[in-house]
């Protein structure tokens, strides 16, 4: 490695991190937070079997998984302002994010929900708990614990796609790359120290995964010695 280029990307990696702190982990954490809520709602409607709402929320899985993430980021940042709306690019990049992964995150909870023992809704009822009580109190956490490591991978999945959003003008960590190398014109060095920021934000949040399945084992262990 020349002198030249170990200068280029000392100088580099804080222009690259920083957009990473500020737009890339801010829309994860924003994104991935909405889609939690939106997989919850749809995976319950589902698991409930409630009409109407049920085949509304199986079109939505439908449209959202059967089209590419970068489609739907055109659609609502480019298509939207012909119908009138206009979003600005860092919303627009929440809006997609959060539905595009609360749509695969809904069926991940639903399977999560169906695996639970019907048995122990029926225990619910007998001690006198209505639905909505059994479902927030008994299944959903249940369902959640399971769910867990499938849902931590989605958020995982999650750091990288917003790489995508460069696409909507977003100046996240690869538009960052991007100019820097229109400058120097050292696309492997550059896209190699990218990419090893990305690993360094994947790594965190594996640890950060683990963590958590342990925690959650030793909660359900503890349960487990209540019951």
């Amino acid at each position: 490695m020349t002198e030249r280029l170990w200068q280029i990307l000392v100088e580099s990696f804080p222009k690259i991190l920083l957009p990473g702190l500020k737009m890339t982990l801010p829309l994860t954490v924003i994104a991935f937070a909405i889609a939690m809520v939106i997989a919850i709602v749809v995976a319950l409607i589902q698991f409930a079997h409630v009409k109407i709402l049920s085949q509304f929320c199986r079109f939505y899985i439908w449209v959202i998984r059967g089209t590419p993430l970068l489609v739907q980021l055109f659609v609502v940042f480019y298509g939207l302002p012909k119908a009138g709306l206009i979003l600005d690019a860092f919303v627009a990049a929440i809006v997609v994010f959060s539905i595009n992964e609360g749509a695969y995150c809904a069926e991940t909870i639903r399977g999560a929900l169906e695996g639970v023992p019907s048995g122990q809704i029926e225990a619910g009822y007998c001690v006198g708990m209505s639905y909505t009580q059994i479902m927030w109190r008994i299944v959903l956490p249940q369902a959640l614990r399971t769910a867990f490591p499938s849902l931590a991978n989605g958020l995982i999945s999650m750091v990288k796609d917003t790489s995508l959003a460069m696409n909507i003008t977003v100046a996240e960590m690869f538009m960052a790359t991007q100019r820097i190398n229109a400058r120097y014109y050292e696309p492997l060095a550059l896209y190699i120290e990218l990419a090893l920021i990305y690993l360094l934000f994947s790594t965190v949040l594996t640890w950060l995964q683990r963590l958590g399945e342990k925690k959650l084992a030793s909660y359900g262990g503890k349960e487990a010695r209540h019951a």
